[in-house]
């Protein structure tokens, strides 16, 4: 099949997309759940899990420099210098979420004392924090996995993987948070723990897939060989400046929301809500970026430099007619989208200005984020780094001068988003039209 058609990359994609459908079905529910419980909860819970993203996105960056590395390999036809980097993420990964773990236990109550003004939100948020925590082990695992499935684009078994995160996250959120069929009511602490259980869940089908379903010798998967510094370095070489813009992004992530705070607790929950209907609406798009990335590094190992970015803007057509056909209902059909969410008509309609923001903004992001996960793939990602840095900056002096000195209503200070895709695929183009990336070896 020829690796740069249209064909080609929605087989890649759509798994991803499905599987992302499944994820964010998990979000959607929490929300709606906890919205049940009150804003308050809501809005605490929200904050503490950006706050526990900002760990977990360490090693979604470290686990892309590995579909990016992995990618290049199958490309080159190189299968038996698959398994160990697959190993070598996994080294990497287990021994990090120790780490993060600890330092989440720690940590994060003092940290949400200090950025939290209200003492409901720290408190609640603490208790939500205290037990997702645990999940960063599962979590990382199931990360090593995605890499290789990912990066051999056989990426079929993500819908199956997250379809059963979803599954058991629902019924666990249904039991534990309202204490339901003789199960303790537990309210937020219960959707905490609901998303662990899932987590774990992921883990046991991609080790039973993995065993029994993969041609392992062809890749010498799991063979779990003697560690090699080489090896971690040339990882760390790819992963790291990932690494640390995806951290820098969830953690900008969370100080917009902190903004938002500052604004009332009422547009900190309309916010939280814009932010499940918005990953809904992301969606097709993170299955496309996924798509590029790993594809743009696998021509390149063919040595077909030449059709990367003739490859980029059919993906970039895709990502904005897959975008399109998910928008319409929130225009159409914006307090139904919202009802499901919360039952209060105060938040219902101060929400609707936010929701057609965000709706308007999807269409520079499909665009400007194509884009972005193209420079990634190319192997050069100090360059998507500075690329990231610069455009967050703006990105929250824009939030912070919007918000806090203007002191402009909520559906203003959601239009940072514009600002933000604007600069972020501008940088993409410049760099792709006219940076030297055809040679980057990996």
């Amino acid at each position: 099949m020829e690796i740069s058609s249209y064909k080609n990359v929605w087989r890649v994609a759509y798994p991803i997309i499905a599987g992302s459908i499944a994820q964010n079905l998990i979000n959607i529910v929490d929300t709606a759940f906890l919205g049940r419980l009150g804003p308050v909860q809501l809005g605490a819970a929200g904050n503490a899990m950006i706050f526990y993203f900002v760990f977990i996105v360490i090693g979604i960056g470290f686990s892309i420099g590995g579909e990016i590395i992995v990618g290049r390999r199958n490309g080159e036809g190189n299968f038996k210098a698959i398994g160990p980097v697959i190993d070598h993420c996994f080294y990497t990964l287990i021994p990090l979420s120790v780490v993060l773990f600890f330092v989440i236990r720690m940590f994060a109550g003092d940290i949400l004392q200090l950025v939290t003004a209200d003492s409901a939100l720290v408190d609640y948020g603490s208790i939500y924090i205290h037990y997702r925590a645990f999940g960063i082990f599962f979590a990382f695992a199931n990360m090593g996995f995605r890499t290789f499935y990912i990066g051999v684009t056989k990426t079929s078994i993500l819908i199956w993987s997250t379809s059963l995160m979803a599954v058991v996250n629902i019924i666990f959120d249904y039991l534990l948070i309202f204490g339901k069929f003789g199960f303790p009511e537990l309210g937020v602490e219960g959707a905490a723990i609901a998303s662990v259980l899932a987590e774990v869940s992921a883990l046991i089908y991609f080790l039973a897939h993995t065993l029994l379903k993969t041609d392992i010798k062809k890749y010498s998967l799991l063979a779990f060989d003697a560690f090699k510094r080489e090896h971690l370095m040339n990882l760390l070489k790819v992963s790291s400046p990932i690494m640390f813009q995806h951290f820098i992004a969830i953690s900008s992530w969370l100080f917009f929301f902190l903004i938002i705070e500052k604004m009332g607790s009422n547009e900190l929950a309309i916010s939280h809500i814009i932010r499940s209907i918005y990953m809904v609406l992301m969606i097709p798009l993170f299955g496309f970026s996924a798509a590029t990335s790993t594809l743009v590094s696998n021509l390149i190992g063919m040595n077909r430099q030449n059709e990367v970015l003739g490859f980029t803007w059919k993906v970039v057509k895709l990502t904005i007619l897959a975008t399109a056909i998910v928008m319409p209902a929130n225009i159409l059909f914006p307090e139904a989208m919202l009802s499901f969410f919360t039952s209060d008509t105060d938040i219902i309609r101060n929400s609707i200005p936010v929701l057609y923001v965000i709706t308007g903004s999807m269409f520079i992001f499909s665009f400007s984020y194509i884009l972005f996960s193209a420079v990634s793939g190319t192997g050069n990602t100090q360059v998507s780094l500075m690329i990231e840095l610069t455009t967050l900056v703006i990105y929250i002096a824009s939030a912070y001068l919007i918000a806090v000195k203007l002191k402009a209503s909520l559906p203003v200070v959601w239009c940072s988003e514009f600002i933000y895709f604007g600069f972020m695929g501008l940088l993409a183009f410049l760099y792709l039209r006219f940076g030297n990336w055809q040679s980057r070896v990996i």
